[in-house]
């Protein structure tokens, strides 16, 4: 496993995701973004085709998605409910259908502090949407991205990785109270431990996962939500007002899809993997106690739990890895 520590990369967080692509020439190159139509998902697809690379784009809703993507040349988006293990796998098959590498999967999708709910198997949803699905996703991709010979997985987590670790016993709250917040933490946690022992596993493969922290943006994944729920969690004062250490850590769209693109296109990073990332550069991991911001805590990136957790991810998934 590669140490959790910053390599110096000449980028922070003020970095937008065109300079974190730079010069670098994409032509030839096959990319797919989960939720790629909206948001920092977007940003990341703009940032990536302008440098040439082709992208397919999955969205529930591929009309919606192609609107919003019009005028970006090298885009095609299809339809894609990660809650849904057969839209998945549809999904999958028409990537693989096309014969061609893979040579980025970035695993933006998601969903953000949402009431109960299920999925078509009884998952809760945001493990299902933010980790199961793309499980899923990238076990069907896996022969795509092997082909590319160099391949790069980007799963997104979270600082709110905080939140909580993962439950191995029960991770679909069938026994424990469900908190909102805590199973958003647990779907990042989720995502960070999967590119860690995805990287164990294909490395040998020529595929290597990293896991970003894009940063607290203003997207629309907390449309849904109300002050009282960012005051609940500290973001907020009682006033409404940002508390300053969380008001320092916002960022632009495209500063936030910045770490995402370095992560999937960097030379810095050939070579490496399994490391979770922010700002551009490695995340520095940080004690268990630490009240810090930034950084990763040791849970998320806990090769033991990972090993674990993959094993609990295929039987939730009802998917094998060929690895």
């Amino acid at each position: 496993m590669q140490i959790q520590q910053k390599l110096g990369s000449g980028f922070d967080a003020t970095t937008t995701a065109a300079q974190a692509v730079g010069n670098l020439d994409l032509r030839g190159r096959l990319f797919v973004v989960t939720g790629g139509h909206a948001g920092l998902g977007r940003e990341a697809v703009r940032a990536l085709a302008a440098a040439g690379a082709s992208v397919w784009v999955g969205a529930r809703d591929p009309e919606r998605a192609a609107q919003a993507l019009a005028g970006i040349d090298g885009v095609r988006t299809a339809p894609l409910d990660l809650s849904d293990p057969t839209s998945v796998d549809a999904f999958a098959a028409r990537i693989l259908a096309e014969g061609q590498p893979l040579h980025a999967l970035i695993n933006n999708a998601g969903i953000m502090a949402v009431p109960l709910q299920r999925d078509v198997n009884g998952h809760e949803l945001q493990l299902s949407t933010n980790h199961l699905g793309h499980f899923r996703l990238t076990a069907r991709l896996w022969p795509a991205l092997v082909a590319a010979q160099g391949a790069r997985v980007v799963a997104l987590s979270s600082g709110a990785h905080r939140f909580g670790g993962v439950d191995l016993e029960d991770p679909d709250y069938r026994a424990r109270p469900y908190d909102k917040w805590q199973a958003y933490g647990q779907s990042k946690t989720a995502a960070a431990l999967f590119a860690l022992e995805l990287d164990r596993r294909g490395a040998a493969h020529g595929v290597r996962a990293f896991s970003v922290h894009p940063g607290a943006i203003k997207t629309g994944l907390g449309e849904h939500l109300t002050q009282a729920d960012y005051i609940e969690i500290g973001i907020f004062t009682p006033d409404g007002e940002p508390r300053p250490e969380f008001a320092k850590l916002f960022k632009t769209m495209e500063q936030g899809a910045a770490t995402t693109v370095w992560c999937a296109t960097s030379p810095r990073l050939v070579g490496l993997g399994g490391l979770y990332c922010e700002d551009c550069d490695v995340a520095d991991l940080i004690p268990a106690t630490s009240q810090s911001l930034l950084g990763v805590l040791p849970h998320a990136v806990d090769p033991d739990v990972a090993r674990a957790w993959w094993t609990v991810s295929e039987a939730l998934a009802d998917v094998r890895f060929p690895i």
